[in-house]
């Protein structure tokens, strides 16, 4: 793990202002991995006393019953009253919470990304974009964008296809 490098999440933190805090330390990591132990160690033994044997029976009994029961003892007020909760009424949720990586066009203007060849497409702002560093958004549904600073330059379906711009709904 980098100090200096952003994960996506920890780019996607950043874009909605939040502050990540690391564990880069041996006693930071070592608290959440104790947590983690615990869990995995004492869930399947809590499922053998409650007598649960599929996954839907355990679904059912860790939203109704050992959730609350841990929150009642591990949970800690918050220090002020109030949710932090901002509504994102512009819809860029979805810009933020995509894959977002850079890349370099290629000489016969395309990039490379995933197994297909993206060619952009002719542009107001410039003859061609070769050499030029841009940025790829992936979204979970298989549809990509190309970016180039603010200017979005493609949409593609899934499979590398040009597509017109999503329309999100503000």
């Amino acid at each position: 793990m980098s100090k200096t490098a952003l994960t996506q999440v920890g780019r996607a933190l950043s874009q909605l202002g939040v502050e990540h805090i690391a564990a880069y330390s041996p006693q930071a990591r070592g608290r959440s991995e104790r947590v983690f132990h615990t869990l995995q160690d004492r869930l399947p033994k809590e499922f053998k006393l409650a007598g649960i044997t599929t996954v839907e029976a355990a679904n059912v009994w860790l939203r109704e019953t050992f959730i609350g029961e841990h929150n009642k003892r591990f949970a800690i007020e918050a220090e002020q009253p109030g949710s932090a909760f901002v509504a994102d009424t512009i819809g860029a949720w979805r810009e933020i919470l995509c894959i977002q990586e850079d890349r370099t066009v290629g000489h016969d203007n395309t990039i490379k990304w995933g197994g297909l060849s993206l060619q952009l497409p002719a542009s107001r702002l410039r003859p061609h974009f070769v050499k030029t560093t841009v940025r790829v958004h992936a979204y979970p549904d298989g549809r990509l964008a190309v970016l180039w600073g603010p200017h979005r330059l493609a949409d593609y379906d899934a499979n590398g296809s040009l597509t017109e711009p999503l329309k999100v709904a503000a």
